[in-house]
């Protein structure tokens, strides 16, 4: 059994052992706490208080199910998303959906390198725009020039920083019994600005380019172990392979929502209490805790912008290269030299210099990042339907359909953000 114990080894052994479990499903949940989304769920803590503690414990659930389709995807197959959807589905789609999520992720990881120069500028000063190029660079460079499991093993390290939140959150004042009852009793508000924080809270865990990139990484990771094959060849190796997934993804995503219920409980308890109720960016909730919470709260809610942003930031131009290598048939993957991969490190580069250039021009970060969940509910809604779709061919996924368990998770996932995108647009302009 897979997590069988074997009481003669030792608890360090053990602990390696359960690390080695954890992967694509732990660096991506993580990574989806960027400073993009510490931005909406400071602004969701300091707006509504406690009020929207519990999208955590609702949302968990969905994006879990939709990541770990994810994964299986990639495991049971051996290729990501992009490469599973130009083998079955029209030149089109695919276009369409790599185009959209380019344009996202590039403008999100933008936005991220920008709130990580504008903390580490709070912390000690200096130019922000020589950090977000420094910045830049030495996530381009490990992403590029370091091998793939020192890589992983780096990522999986810088999900620490996560825990950042936890110890701001303990550092202030909270009424842990209010926080707790909101987290679990929904207190739903038919109000405009409530609906649409909602959208945006959803808009944020849910987001294409974690599909893409946990898709591909269970891919990667079975293209680099000499010992696996896809799933569809290895049929007997599917039971355990599938239970890592569902511990690795699960485990990622509750880790996910949890940093971020902290962020919202923070917020909530300093800014909120004190009337200070419009958080627009990452940076603004970093400032305003100084005054309030003291230079404790102050320095450790901003080092976690510049630990996530890290984690973050490779994320999201890899997956971005992924999908877009994979959509053109090119050599694709992490494990691959530079030399092997050009047209995929090129993309990396590509978006990371464009993500630094947008810092540099006259661009409104906040309406840069709307687009971007409009961008993302757009792409999210009709990949989701494609995923499932895709996941219940036997001509794709062999003997390893969905579960009807996980199938019906998955479906209720791609109407949850489907929902979420209408409300968006009926309440556009209002």
């Amino acid at each position: 059994m897979l997590f069988r114990r074997r009481h003669h080894r030792r608890p360090h052994a053990e602990l390696r052992g359960i690390l080695r479990l954890l992967g694509p499903g732990l660096i991506t949940g993580a990574s989806d706490d960027d400073p993009s989304g510490i931005a909406t769920y400071s602004q969701a803590g300091a707006q509504f208080g406690y009020g929207l503690a519990w999208t955590m414990l609702f949302s968990w659930p969905l994006m879990a199910a939709i990541q770990e389709i994810s994964a299986r995807i990639g495991r049971v197959t051996g290729a990501g998303i992009a490469a599973n959807v130009r083998r079955h589905y029209s030149p089109t789609l695919l276009r369409a959906i790599v185009l959209l999520l380019l344009v996202a992720n590039i403008i999100n990881l933008g936005a991220d390198l920008g709130a990580m120069g504008d903390a580490l500028r709070l912390l000690i000063g200096g130019p922000a725009g020589l950090y977000v190029v420094l910045f830049a660079a030495v996530c381009a460079a490990l992403e590029i020039f370091l091998s793939y499991a020192r890589y992983v093993r780096i990522l999986k390290w810088l999900t620490l920083a996560l825990f950042g939140y936890v110890a701001a959150a303990l550092v202030v004042e909270v009424p842990w019994g209010e926080a707790l009852y909101r987290t679990v009793i929904p207190a739903f508000r038919w109000r405009q600005d409530y609906i649409v924080t909602i959208v945006a809270v959803l808009g944020t865990t849910i987001s294409p380019y974690m599909f893409f990139w946990q898709a591909s990484e269970e891919a990667e990771d079975e293209q680099v172990d000499p010992d696996a094959h896809p799933l569809t060849e290895t049929p007997e190796a599917a039971r355990g392979e599938l239970r890592r997934i569902e511990f690795d993804t699960y485990l990622g995503m509750a880790l996910s929502n949890l940093i971020a219920l902290f962020i919202i409980v923070t917020t909530a308890a300093t800014l909120h209490r004190h009337g200070m109720t419009d958080i627009r960016t990452s940076k603004q909730a970093a400032e305003a805790l100084r005054p309030i919470a003291g230079e404790l709260a102050f320095a450790v809610f901003t080092c976690g912008i510049v630990g996530t942003g890290l984690l973050a930031v490779p994320v999201l131009a890899g997956s971005a290269a992924y999908a877009l290598a994979e959509a053109m048939g090119w050599p694709v993957g992490l494990s691959r030299r530079p030399g092997e991969a050009k047209a995929f490190y090129g993309t990396i580069v590509a978006g990371t210099l464009i993500g630094i250039a947008i810092n540099f021009v006259d661009v409104n970060p906040m309406k840069a990042l709307f687009w971007t969940a409009v961008i993302n509910g757009v792409v999210a809604v009709p990949l989701m339907v494609v995923m499932m779709l895709m996941t219940m061919r036997r001509d794709v996924m062999g003997p390893f359909t969905l579960p009807p368990l996980l199938c019906f998770v998955g479906w209720l996932s791609a109407g949850a953000m489907a929902l979420a995108v209408a409300i968006m647009f009926a309440t556009w302009g209002s």
